[in-house]
């Protein structure tokens, strides 16, 4: 068993919020490795069974808000008796990285991120793999305000690409563990942005 966990926060009115990227790269990555799995409420959210060869993979999504996120991680581990360290993957959203830029960090800090905060403290350890989404900074705007509003035109392309890129890279780690993964799709590039963007931001 292996878990993977989106971070996003509950509601229609939070759909394709910077904050929920965590939530989209999930939503891809279920439908590519369930394809028409019927999505149950358990652990205090929604969550998918994906059978990759004879492994069950738990796909997750804490319906508790972002800042609760570790409830239902925590459940989850305690239930199937996981081991943190090996068995789970956090898809989140990181105001540090540009946007579209993914990371992939086999332990480590928060960052500030309530979710990852939330997930350490019910956790009791960091040790865990993250694949760390880029949203850029919030510059001058509030960072709650930031994270909650939706991408600007200029920033859709390379975000898209962003979690796409997360979904391939979860899809490595569940395969082939978090080296791998790192090894994969840590290079450090620049999701490609079209003329008009790149020259609006000469």
């Amino acid at each position: 068993m292996r878990l993977v966990v989106g971070i996003g926060n509950p509601g229609t009115e939070y759909d394709r919020t910077r904050h929920n990227v965590g939530f989209e790269a999930l939503d891809r990555l279920a439908r590519r490795i369930a394809p028409g799995e019927i999505a149950r409420s358990r652990f205090q959210g929604a969550t998918i069974d994906a059978r990759i060869g004879e492994d069950t993979v738990l796909l997750l999504k804490p319906l508790a808000f972002v800042n609760r996120s570790g409830q239902a991680v925590a459940e989850a581990i305690r239930f199937y008796k996981l081991q943190p360290e090996q068995d789970l993957l956090v898809l989140v959203d990181d105001t540090a990285l540009p946007c579209g830029r993914i990371r992939i960090r086999e332990q480590g800090g928060t960052g500030g991120h309530n979710g990852l905060q939330d997930i350490t403290q019910k956790l009791g350890t960091d040790r865990w793999a993250r694949v760390r989404i880029g949203i850029d900074g919030p510059g001058d705007i509030p960072l709650s305000s930031y994270v909650l509003g939706r991408f600007r035109p200029d920033q859709q392309d390379a975000v898209d690409q962003g979690i796409e890129q997360a979904v391939e890279a979860a899809d490595c780690w569940i395969n082939r563990g978090t080296t791998a993964a790192m090894n994969a799709f840590n290079a450090d590039r620049e999701p490609s942005r079209s003329p008009e963007e790149t020259n609006n931001n000469v």
